[in-house]
């Protein structure tokens, strides 16, 4: 993801600005990106910054007019003025005149300021950590960065895995606690304003604390929900202006259709587009076409076929390579459909923790992996993996969504994305989420208030109905008849792919000619990894999980990797989420452990 590098150290000069070239470039994956450095050697700061576009570069050298502040931020901020200003004076000016700086920055972003009078410098972020910073303190150097790999590129010592950050991974799906999967490097929490003296870190400071939110007095149904539409009304909007186009992904959900209800865009100036699968027109297709006819936009489908799954080998490494092994490969679809839609448009608004927000949707859990596939010592860790997922699950339960869950475990599709496009969603915009920790509980246990705000902001759009059959304008009955139907064919996807147990998978595989999974696959996802694991890309999963590179590590059991491939390549049962697990560590190992 395009972002910050840099060290803050006593090396001198000369030793400093090469380590720090070398991480600029650890970074740069495209030709096309934009590239620089800058430095106060005074306060032994040395920084350098990769960039998509020249609009976001040009927040990477902001100097105040005395030339006592020098501030470099990466990401985006929507500040109480139109989005499409110049917001360089203004970000400086906080920087000048905000004793808790950067507290009124409203985005997802991380940044450093050189401050000269006070001989200091303070890296910071997002209060959610979205936006993530890596670091590791050396014996020379502090060290931070938008990626992993920039690290690992000047401290070769950190090219092993960590078995705690590796349990957390195979578990929950992401280290927890802001740890990582590489030994000596942690992420920066969000929140955060780390102070820097004389090149030293003297202060793990932070500028905002959950707390403040969650300590809010409580409003009644009505008041909160007309907080709720005040805020949606006047933030909203911000995510759709700019100079660039802005395109939209359209889900058949709920999320996405409350952001077009109060985009305020007119017509013919966005640029829509929905996720297709190759098997058949799916609901998001169908919807998503629907409501941007609605609001007088254009839209495409960006489909996941043959084309992709020919270089599905590529986009799996690639994904892993980019998001420093935060994702699995199983999110490989993601990269190439973000490669279509950012020939469509440059940025991209999303509906994405929208659930979680609103209606406490939880994305990740910790998963049992097949008895046997791993030795002793990781077992022992999984076990205490769970035990501190268990451990955290405790309290609001928005503040685990958007402090824990949003920056742990989404982060990383967020940063694959942002590879691609600028990536924005209003449902982590400070303003709304303050407001909706303000909801008395009631508010936020049914989809009633996301089908409100659909509603006031656009009627037209509350008639048109869900992917699961919610809204719509049919009678009651025939809405219900509607609404176990599409929830029988969701469910009967999921059991056709994931879901699908080992009984009904051998039974499948007998009857493959008939192709029975075609009857359901496709209707509400563009992914269909069991099926294509079997068929499409049987030939790669045993080339890559059957070579004596992957069956000689040593936390492996080599007898369960081979039989979990042969049945699953067979058909003979369901191992879809082991493979997904097995790929992506191998592909870690080979792309930044293996090589030292």
């Amino acid at each position: 993801m395009p972002g910050l590098v840099g060290l803050i150290t006593k090396l001198p000069r000369q030793v400093a600005e090469a380590k720090l070239s070398r991480m600029v470039a650890a970074l740069r994956h495209e030709t096309s990106y934009l590239t620089g450095t800058w430095c106060d050697e005074s306060l032994g700061l040395f920084v350098g910054w990769v960039e998509r576009d020249e609009q976001v570069a040009a927040c990477h050298f902001i100097r105040s007019e005395d030339r006592e502040l020098t501030l470099s931020l990466s990401g985006e901020v929507f500040p109480e003025v139109d989005s499409s200003s110049d917001k360089r004076p203004l970000l400086i000016q906080h920087a000048e005149k905000d004793v808790c700086f950067p507290r009124r920055l409203n985005g997802i972003f991380q940044g450093v300021l050189a401050d000269r009078g006070n001989e200091r410098v303070i890296l910071f972020n997002d209060r959610y950590g979205m936006q993530r910073l890596y670091w590791r303190q050396s014996p020379d150097a502090f060290y931070f960065a938008a990626e992993v790999k920039a690290i690992l590129e000047v401290c070769p010592e950190s090219r092993s895995i960590r078995p705690d950050g590796m349990a957390e991974f195979i578990s929950c799906g992401c280290a927890l606690e802001d740890r990582t999967i590489f030994k000596g490097v942690s992420v920066l929490p969000g929140g955060s304003a780390w102070v820097f003296k004389n090149g030293t870190l003297t202060l793990k400071g932070s500028y905002f604390n959950p707390k403040e939110w969650e300590a809010q007095p409580q409003l009644d149904s009505e008041s909160f929900y007309r907080e709720l539409k005040s805020n949606f009304a006047a933030r909203v909007p911000r995510y759709f202006d700019g100079r660039e186009s802005v395109g939209v992904s359209l889900t058949g959900g709920l999320d996405s259709r409350m952001l077009m209800s109060w985009s305020g865009a007119a017509r013919d100036t966005l640029r829509c587009f929905s996720f297709g699968s190759a098997i058949r027109e799916s609901q998001d297709v169908t919807i998503g076409r629907r409501v941007a006819r609605a609001c007088g936009q254009s839209h495409d489908v960006i489909p996941v076929g043959q084309q992709f799954l020919q270089k599905f080998s590529q986009y799996a490494e690639r994904t892993v390579f980019l998001t420093d092994g935060c994702v699995e490969v199983k999110h490989a679809p993601d990269l190439y459909v973000s490669e279509q839609a950012a020939q469509i448009a440059p940025v991209r608004v999303t509906g994405n923790y929208g659930g979680e927000v609103l209606r406490h949707v939880r994305t990740f859990k910790p998963v049992e992996p097949p008895p046997g596939l791993f030795n002793e010592g990781l077992t022992s860790h999984l076990a205490r993996a769970n035990e501190t997922y268990s451990s955290l699950i405790g309290g609001h339960p928005l503040s685990f969504a958007v402090f824990r869950q949003a920056p742990w475990r989404q982060h990383g599709l967020l940063a694959l994305e942002r590879t691609q496009q600028n990536i924005r969603s209003p449902f982590l915009d400070n303003d709304i989420v303050q407001v909706i920790y303000r909801a008395p509980q009631s508010a936020l246990m049914n989809n009633d208030i996301s089908l409100r705000l659909i509603a006031d902001g656009s009627g037209e759009l509350r008639a048109i109905r869900t992917d699961l059959g919610l809204g719509g304008n049919l009678p009651g009955w025939i809405a219900a008849l509607q609404q176990a139907y599409f929830d029988f064919t969701f469910k009967a996807e999921y059991a056709c792919d994931y879901g699908m147990p080992d009984s009904l998978a051998r039974v499948d595989c007998a009857m493959k000619r008939l192709h029975l999974e075609r009857a359901f696959l496709g209707r509400h996802k563009f992914t269909h990894f069991r099926v294509w694991y079997r068929d499409d890309l049987s030939d790669y999963v045993r080339e890559i999980l059957l070579d004596s590179r992957s069956l000689a590590r040593p936390y492996l059991d080599r007898i369960a990797v081979e039989r979990i491939v042969q049945e699953h390549c067979v058909g003979r049962r369901n191992h879809t989420n082991a493979i997904h697990k097995l790929l992506t560590l191998e592909h870690i190992h080979r792309l930044f452990t293996d090589t030292r």
